[in-house]
């Protein structure tokens, strides 16, 4: 329109020219971070080696051509600066099209640290504290019992928002085929109600597994916290994402329910066939189940792209901000990344677990929707103390290094792999680093 103007008026000065050259030339810096991208650099500018950089991209070949994996997408970013962005293998098991980088992933449990980011923005309004008790904002879970190993119901104490965020306020998720609690959680299909306020009234009526702040024990602990950040904030769970994380940052590709346009994007999922020795894919379902959702489920509904998830992560590496925006103070941040356990709390259950490596809790710390490596050298893995993650049932994983500045987003889908691959992803990454 300011083109056309100015011709039709004649006045195409020599001052003009040079005006609108700059608006074209401003347009085209700005275009990369409104589609989503993030700034690139050369590995060594940023203190890394692109030659030793290639060998994620082997460790991933090869388990592609292992028949291991379908598909790889890693992304490592140092300094702010994105220094390698590469896809690997197919779309899927049964499915030879390449794989592209855009593709969308179930990210099932890092929607976590999202939901944590989402609560922590109501804290920083003094919307909560961390010792107020979850039944303040959730009335259906003020009188719930523990299962004790007798097999008897016993009262407990009110759990706090702190072992809310941090898995310790006696829920479970229903994994361990042998354990009561668990069969109880089954049987009741918590997570597949209608929507979290049906999720409150079912879970309202279960056991705990354990009294607040006696363990450690993942959990749906993160979608009873995507309730509070609904009912404190007056929105709808998945608008209030959309309205204050994903519209913000960039996060254009990231949802519940992906939408009808978007469909081809989603990647099928698979499982490991331990007597076939091979990947099978899993069925229908494993689609239906993400579209018109109406269960926002925080700890585990949501789909992405792994730049979106890159550009979450860089807000957190970066203190809260990324492009000018700010979700969360510096100082929440690092309030959200210590560790909040006390020593004495062990750890049970299965799913995620605070280290990369497996190992619940040895060398390994809990902040506020983070898993944190507290040693190194009991983690078994190369990394920094402070380092935080965390990573999904199909895979997924990310970490911060707030040592090393960098950040590392890897995506498969892989139901519970039975592979080394994070571990792997870890030593790749360090070695690459060869200065500040």
């Amino acid at each position: 329109m300011l083109f056309g103007s100015w011709c039709v008026k004649g006045a195409l000065t020599l001052q003009n020219i040079r005006i609108i050259i700059a608006l074209f030339v401003a347009f085209a810096v700005a275009a990369p971070a409104m589609a989503g991208d993030l700034p690139t650099a050369k590995p060594e500018r940023v203190g890394m080696s692109a030659e030793r950089l290639e060998r994620i991209g082997e460790i991933a070949q090869g388990y592609v051509d292992e028949e291991k994996l379908a598909g790889v997408i890693t992304m490592v970013a140092r300094h702010g600066k994105l220094v390698y962005f590469e896809s690997v293998g197919t779309r899927g098991a049964d499915d030879s099209r390449p794989l592209e980088t855009d593709a969308l992933f179930r990210l099932y449990s890092m929607s976590k640290p999202i939901t944590a980011v989402a609560a922590m923005q109501l804290y920083e309004q003094g919307k909560f504290q961390l010792s107020d008790p979850v039944s303040k904002f959730v009335p259906e879970l003020a009188e719930l019992s523990v299962l004790n190993e007798e097999g008897e119901l016993e009262p407990a104490e009110d759990a706090t928002m702190q072992q809310l965020l941090t898995h310790t306020a006696g829920f479970s998720y229903g994994f361990d085929p042998d354990d009561p609690v668990d069969k109880l959680y089954r049987d009741a299909r918590a997570l597949g109600v209608e929507d979290l306020d049906d999720f409150a009234a079912t879970l309202g009526e279960l056991p705990l597994k354990y009294h607040p702040g006696s363990q450690w024990h993942y959990s749906v602990a993160v979608d009873v916290t995507g309730l509070i950040v609904e009912r404190l904030s007056g929105q709808p769970f998945d608008e209030y994402l959309d309205e204050h994380i994903f519209e913000p940052l960039g996060m254009t590709d990231t949802f519940f329910s992906v939408p009808d346009d978007e469909f081809e994007r989603f990647l099928p999922n698979h499982r490991w066939d331990k007597k076939a020795k091979k990947l099978k894919t899993l069925g229908p379902d494993s689609f239906s189940r993400f579209q018109n959702v109406t269960m926002f489920s925080g700890g585990g509904g949501l789909v992405g792209t792994a730049m979106d998830y890159m550009r979450f992560a860089e807000m957190l590496r970066h203190g809260g901000s990324l492009d000018g925006v700010r979700i969360l103070s510096p100082r929440t941040i690092e309030f959200m990344t210590m560790n909040h356990l006390p020593a004495s709390i062990g750890s049970g259950g299965s799913g995620e677990t605070p280290g990369l490596g497996g190992r619940a809790l040895n060398g390994f710390g809990f902040g506020l929707g983070f898993g944190l490596v507290t040693d190194v050298a009991a983690s078994g893995v190369m990394g920094s103390v402070g380092e935080y993650s965390w990573g999904g049932a199909a895979g997924t994983i990310f970490w911060v290094d707030p040592v090393e500045d960098f950040v590392v987003v890897a995506m498969i889908q892989l139901m519970r792999s039975p592979w080394p691959l994070r571990s792997e992803l870890k030593v790749a990454v360090n070695q690459a680093i060869i200065g500040d």
